[in-house]
């Protein structure tokens, strides 16, 4: 096992390498860059537009950037931020967290009410909960979850329920620790339950189908015909078999927590990354969107194998060589 997470590793470089590369080319297609919106100011000199050139080496050949780049990139270094003028590596990791715990709270959340939820569906097949569930994972796999979000946006400011933006209110830095928890928990809810709810109903559509399939199977039906336990064979035999897929899928599920969260983070004014890399992709902001592709491509290769680690433990019939 140790060996073939390694292996994966060392496969994982050149396919980073090759991201970069791409990532690059297409960032300098788009026409013009970084300096435009100062060359339409009267105010900014042409000496000054020049000097920023040189000092952010925009007047260096493509290929001698990216190597720039690259170079300082193997050493943790991501580039300078054109915009906030600080280092990109300290601009992402000031907003990780705020992102990672929104990112999280939502995986947790759907994942584990969207496999107990589907498990009810399969096990009350066509009933009148089963019929409700259905037609409400269909209402929300047409949700866009832009249009959620406003929706909850709404209510809230209807009711005075929970806060509507930001990640803490106003006066949190006076507040005792234990109110600061309430009051960050109360602004979590919402983007949380938006960012959850459209997951949710993709995961308990899998899981009812999938534990569906795999109760119809020969060794499940001899289980039964044997006269072991209903509750042992679904939940030792049929369970464990059916989230197999929804294993797979959990590793795609880590590599989407940043690009998911972008437009929830929009709506809801969370200080994430999402905000982040969309204000750098309208600036222009070539390093700043540089690191973020990085840092999703690495979370892609790195879910990936999570799951293909955990599909090993929890089926023994895989063997990872």
């Amino acid at each position: 096992m140790l060996k073939y997470i390694i292996r994966r590793i060392i496969v994982a470089i050149p396919v980073l390498i090759g991201v970069s590369i791409l990532s690059f080319i297409i960032i300098q297609m788009a026409p013009g860059d970084f300096l435009d919106q100062l060359r339409i100011n009267p105010a900014v000199s042409e000496e000054t537009i020049n000097k920023m050139t040189h000092q952010f080496g925009l007047d260096k050949p493509l290929v001698e950037q990216y190597f720039l780049w690259l170079k300082s990139a193997l050493t943790g270094n991501f580039g300078y931020s054109y915009s906030y003028r600080r280092p990109v590596a300290e601009l992402i990791w000031s907003r990780a967290f705020n992102t990672l715990v929104l990112a999280f709270s939502s995986l947790v959340f759907a994942w584990v009410i969207g496999i107990g939820l589907g498990i009810f569906s399969a096990l009350h097949k066509y009933t009148i909960i089963d019929h409700t569930l259905t037609v409400l994972a269909f209402i929300g796999l047409a949700t866009p979850a832009f249009f959620l979000g406003l929706l909850l946006l709404y209510f809230a400011a209807k009711t005075g329920t929970f806060p509507i933006t930001g990640m803490t209110a106003v006066n949190h830095a006076q507040m005792p620790m234990q109110e600061k928890i309430v009051d960050i928990l109360r602004h979590l809810f919402l983007p949380m339950l938006a960012l959850g709810l459209i997951r949710l109903v993709g995961i308990m559509r899998q899981m009812r189908g999938q534990l569906l399939d795999v109760m119809h199977e020969d060794y499940v039906l001899f289980a039964v015909a044997k006269g072991m336990p209903r509750n042992v064979v679904i939940y030792k035999h049929a369970l464990r078999n059916a989230i197999n897929p929804l294993i797979t899928m959990f590793g795609y599920a880590l590599a989407s927590l940043l690009s998911g969260a972008l437009i929830i983070e929009i709506i809801f004014s969370w200080p994430g990354l999402g905000r982040l890399i969309y204000n750098a992709l309208l600036e222009q902001d070539i390093y700043l969107v540089m690191g973020s592709l990085m840092i999703s491509s690495a979370m892609l290769i790195g879910g990936n194998l999570i799951a293909d680690v955990l599909l090993a433990w929890v089926d023994p019939r895989v063997r990872l060589k």
